[in-house]
C-alpha cells in the first residue's frame, strides 16, 4: 500500500457526485449544528443562571432522539428515504428560523426554547436512519466504509472548529446571528438532498438467493435505483400478486438472526457501556493534574485529536476488507487505551492514551457502519440503522453513569482501569464466539473480482 493510499480515502468524492454533495451539505450542517449547541448553551445560561436548566439541555435533545429515532426506522423502511430526509431536513431548517425569531425577539422563555431544541431533536432523529442508508446506495460496496470514514472527518472536524467559531460569533454579534448560521447550513444540507436520486426501500425477497448475493450487491442503473426498483406504480411485481405495503415483517428480528449484526452491536456496546470515561475527566483531572480547566479540555480535545488522525489516515483501514476483525481490534484498544489512562502518571502519557482510545473509538464506529449497511439487506435498512442509531446515543449515555456510579464507589483511576479492561475482554469473548464477525470480508471491488476470475463477464454482479 502506496503512502498516498494510507492517507484520506477520496474514492467516494471520485465514484459519485451525489455523494460529494451530499458530504458537502452535511459538514455544512454539522459545524451549523455545534454553533447552535454553544449558543443554546449560553442563552439557557443567561436566562436561569442554574446548571439545572442548562444540564435540561441533555433531556430536551436525546427524549425525542430516543423516542422518533425507531420511528424514523419504520419510516424509512416503508417511505422513499430521500423523501424522509427531504422533509426532516426542511423540519429542521424551519426550527432553526424559530430560533433566530427567538433570539432577534429577545425572548425571555428557556421553555420556548427547549421546545424549539426538542423539535429540531425529532426532525432529526427521524431522518437519522433513512440518511444513514444513503452512502450504501450511492456507493459501490467497497467504498461504503471510506464513505462513512469522510462523514466522520466532518463530525471531528465540525467539533473542533464549531465551538471556536460559535465563541467568534457570539462575541462578536449575538444568539440570532449563531442561529442564523444553522439556518443557512441546513439550507445547503436541504438542497444537496434535494438532488438525490430516488431512493425507496428494495422488497425483494433477497433471503431465496444463494450464498451471499443480495439486492444490494447488485449493480445500481445510472441515476440510482436498482432492477427490484421496477415494480409497476400501482405496488404489483409483474407477476401480478399483490406487494406488501408497508415494513417487511423481521426488520428488528434480523439482527438476532444475521451474528454479523449483532456482533458489530455487542461490541460497540461493550466499549461504551463498559469504558466511557468523559463523566469521570473532572475527577482524574482534580486527583492527577491539579482541576485546571485547561487540563480538562485537552482531555476532551485529545480524543477528537485522534479521532480526527485516525480519519486523515482513514485510507489504511477502508481498503482493509477483513472489517470485522478491524472493528474488533480497534474495540480491544479503545479499552486498553482508556485502562492506560486510568493508570498514567504524566500528563504526556494520559493525554496520548486518550488520543489513541479517540484513533480507536473512530475506526470502530466507521467499520462497525459499514458493515451494518452491508449486511443488513435494503428492505430492514432503515430499521437497522435507527438500533444503531440508539445504540451510538445511549451507549455513551450509559457507560458515563456505569462510571461515575463505579468512581464514587472506587476512585476514578480504578473505574476507569476496570471499565477499560472489562470492555477489552468483552469485546474478545463477543469475537471468539462470533466466527462469522471475525471473518466478515468486505466484498471486493469489480476490477479485482473481475481479474480474480477471469470467467467472470464485465459488469457481472459478485
Amino acid at each position: 500500500m502506496s503512502w498516498r493510499e494510507r492517507l484520506i480515502d477520496l474514492r467516494p468524492f471520485r465514484t459519485s457526485r451525489a455523494f460529494r454533495d451530499l458530504w458537502i451539505g452535511s459538514s455544512l450542517a454539522s459545524i451549523g449544528g455545534q454553533i447552535a449547541t454553544v449558543a443554546v448553551l449560553l442563552q439557557v445560561w443567561e436566562l436561569t443562571r442554574s446548571p439545572v436548566w442548562t444540564g435540561a439541555i441533555g433531556l430536551a435533545t436525546a427524549v425525542p432522539m430516543l423516542v422518533f429515532g425507531l420511528a424514523g426506522g419504520a419510516l424509512a423502511d416503508v417511505v422513499d428515504r430521500r423523501t424522509v430526509v427531504r422533509a426532516t431536513t426542511a423540519g429542521h431548517v424551519l426550527m432553526a428560523a424559530g430560533l433566530v425569531a427567538q433570539a432577534a425577539a429577545g425572548n425571555r422563555s428557556v421553555l420556548l426554547l427547549f421546545v424549539l431544541v426538542a423539535a429540531q431533536s425529532a426532525c432529526a432523529a427521524l431522518g437519522a436512519p433513512a440518511r444513514s442508508t444513503f452512502a450504501v446506495r450511492l456507493l459501490p460496496a467497497d467504498q461504503v466504509t471510506a464513505g462513512l470514514a469522510l462523514h466522520n472527518i466532518a463530525f471531528q472536524t465540525s467539533m473542533l472548529v464549531g465551538p471556536a467559531l460559535a465563541g467568534i460569533v457570539l462575541g462578536r454579534w449575538s444568539h440570532s446571528a449563531a442561529y442564523a448560521i444553522q439556518a443557512l447550513a441546513d439550507v445547503a444540507s436541504l438542497i444537496a438532498v434535494i438532488r438525490l436520486p430516488s431512493m425507496p426501500a428494495l422488497r425483494s425477497g433477497d433471503d431465496r438467493r444463494p450464498g451471499r448475493e443480495r439486492p444490494e450487491d447488485q449493480p445500481e442503473r445510472p441515476g440510482g435505483g436498482r432492477p427490484e426498483d421496477d415494480a409497476p406504480a400501482d405496488g404489483r411485481p409483474e407477476d401480478g400478486t399483490r406487494r406488501r405495503r408497508g415494513p417487511a415483517p423481521g426488520g428488528w428480528g434480523i439482527i438476532f438472526r444475521r451474528p454479523v449484526l449483532w456482533g458489530a452491536f455487542a461490541t460497540d456496546l461493550a466499549a461504551t457501556v463498559l469504558a466511557m470515561p468523559v463523566a469521570l475527566f473532572p475527577l482524574v483531572n482534580e486527583v492527577r493534574f491539579g482541576g485546571a480547566p485547561q487540563t480538562l479540555g485537552l482531555f476532551l480535545s485529545s480524543i477528537a485529536v485522534g479521532g480526527l488522525a485516525a480519519g486523515l489516515l482513514s485510507g489504511t483501514v477502508t481498503r482493509l476488507r477483513r472489517s470485522g476483525l478491524v472493528q474488533l481490534v480497534a474495540a480491544t484498544t479503545w479499552g486498553l487505551a482508556l485502562a492506560g489512562f486510568g493508570l498514567a502518571g504524566p500528563l504526556w502519557l494520559a493525554l496520548g492514551c486518550l488520543a489513541l482510545a479517540g484513533a480507536a473509538d473512530t475506526i470502530s464506529v466507521v467499520t462497525r457502519g459499514g458493515m451494518v449497511q452491508l449486511e443488513t439487506p435494503d428492505r430492514y435498512r432503515g430499521r437497522v440503522s435507527s438500533v444503531e442509531h440508539i445504540i451510538g446515543l445511549a451507549g455513551p449515555e450509559i457507560g458515563n453513569f456505569r462510571g461515575g456510579l463505579l468512581a464514587s464507589l472506587t476512585s476514578a483511576p480504578v473505574a476507569l482501569l476496570i471499565g477499560g479492561l472489562s470492555a477489552a475482554f468483552t469485546v474478545l469473548a463477543v469475537g471468539l464466539v462470533n466466527r462469522p464477525l471475525r471473518d466478515h470480508r468486505v466484498p471486493s471491488p469489480p476490477h479485482e473480482a473481475a481479474a480474480a476470475d477471469p470467467t467472470r463477464l464485465a459488469g457481472e454482479p459478485e
